[in-house]
């Protein structure tokens, strides 16, 4: 099978591989119909992901039908069209029982998929601890639609839920990039009172303010941040703030901008340290949440996706088969022709 590859820092490649196997009786093989490039694979491609391994296939955002599973599976069946989850986790550790999975303590717990484990930018996948990994998708609801639960919408819903978003809020979403926008759909399933979107594209800031159009939307690049969110929330900055951009300018922009008391979620995966600087931010009292995503929400997403409260297809802005993944890659990460995300459809020539 074709099976798009990590083989060292810098350099992916699209191979032969061997169809992947059930390995344990918790497996499944999934045939994957529609995978999608995420900047968590760039970060891997950059170097910047210690963890991954070189040889692995790439890949944590697909979905697919099962085409086998082993006898301990009793969530999906040969034939179900599912979603696979970002991670991997086994349900039955200290940090799975909490609802942490992405602590999950198996070896293959946590972000696996892509990373230590053969991912889903390939033809077929084996999905490790499936009853956990796998949700079925509902009737109805297509391919590019559930596409990004697993992953970038799953990160949206857990970031808005950990926020604690009440409907007197002001809140401030730092990037609207994929994972950005995909925040901001979940944000806006709380109500609240105000949101502002901060992004230096200015194709994504149209974008936003197309299709939301009762979001402020600010660029960080020719505005005063910090003074426009302090006129446009009511005690002097954001009550919450989800930091989604992954940049230096915006961790501190995330600090600055929270009144305080505020809490700053920070859903972004950056690439070099960064720090708090602590006496410049003494007495604000903020609470800080921080990354990754613990993705055990995927039914939930789902059913949401299934009543037409959530939708992500504007998003997908350019298809590629897999034989032309190196194309896809270079439009994505040159961020090209106003392209938001990059799917990959297995078996289109």
């Amino acid at each position: 099978m074709l099976a798009y590859c990590y083989e060292r820092p810098g350099e992916f490649r699209l191979v032969e591989k061997v169809k992947p196997v059930l390995e344990r009786d918790d497996d499944a093989i999934v045939r994957v119909t529609l995978a999608s490039i995420c900047t968590s694979d760039l970060h891997i491609k950059h170097g910047s992901v210690p963890r991954a391994v070189p040889g692995i296939t790439v890949g944590h955002e697909m979905v697919g039908v099962v085409e086998s599973v082993g006898p301990n599976v009793t969530k999906v069946r040969p034939g179900d069209r599912v979603t696979v989850n970002v991670e991997t986790f086994c349900g039955e550790c200290f940090f799975c029982k909490h609802g942490y999975v992405n602590n999950c303590a198996d070896p293959d717990g946590g972000w696996a998929l892509g990373c230590r484990i053969d991912g889903g930018q390939a033809e077929y996948v084996r999905v490790p601890h499936a009853n956990q990994g796998l949700d079925r998708i509902p009737e109805g609801v297509t391919d590019e639609q559930a596409l990004f639960t697993g992953d970038i919408l799953a990160t949206g819903f857990w970031a808005s839920r950990i926020s604690d978003i009440t409907e007197e809020d002001t809140v401030l979403i730092l990037g609207a990039g994929p994972t950005g926008l995909c925040t901001l759909l979940c944000v806006l399933l709380k109500h609240p009172e105000r949101v502002i979107v901060c992004e230096p594209d200015r194709q994504r800031r149209e974008f936003v303010q197309e299709h939301y159009p009762d979001v402020l939307v600010i660029d960080p690049m020719q505005d005063d941040v910090v003074n426009f969110v302090r006129k446009n929330s009511r005690y002097g900055g954001a009550d919450r703030v989800l930091e989604v951009a992954g940049t230096p300018e915006s961790f501190r922009s995330a600090w600055e901008c929270a009144r305080p008391n505020a809490i700053v979620t920070i859903v972004a995966l950056y690439e070099q340290a960064q720090i708090l600087p602590l006496p410049e931010m003494y007495g604000k009292n903020l609470i800080f949440q921080t990354g990754g995503v613990d993705g055990c929400d995927c039914a939930e997403i789902l059913r949401l996706i299934a009543e037409g409260k959530l939708d992500t297809t504007p998003f997908i802005t350019h298809t590629f088969a897999l034989k032309d993944v190196e194309k896809a890659y270079q439009l994505f990460e040159k961020r090209m022709d106003g392209v938001i995300k990059v799917a990959l459809r297995m078996g289109e020539k």
